[in-house]
């Protein structure tokens, strides 16, 4: 296992198709301690304790980013209009 100065904060994993390499598994095996997984629309947060990965309801990296928020702009068709509407988003809230 690496040093935790070493390891990631965060990774995030878009997952389209099942199967294949266990990339939980990697993640955990580099030390990563927050790993976020975007499937069918949804941001799943999940953080490293004792090796593995536990679901949890918020990120402990990012505690005040609303990932629900940030979901909804993932599959725009226009990125750079999204990313412009994500900002606008959060400066709104701010």
């Amino acid at each position: 296992m690496r040093a935790e100065k070493d390891s990631p904060d965060l990774a995030i994993e878009v997952i389209w198709t099942s199967g294949g390499v266990d990339k939980r598994r990697l993640y955990a095996g580099l030390g990563v301690r927050e790993l976020w997984e975007w499937k069918a629309g949804r941001i799943v947060v999940m953080v490293l304790r004792a090796g593995t990965y536990v679901v949890v309801p918020r990120s402990k990296v990012l505690p005040k980013l609303d990932l629900a928020v940030l979901a909804s702009f993932v599959e725009k068709d226009d990125q750079t209009r999204a990313v412009r509407e994500f900002r606008k988003t959060l400066r709104s809230r701010a």
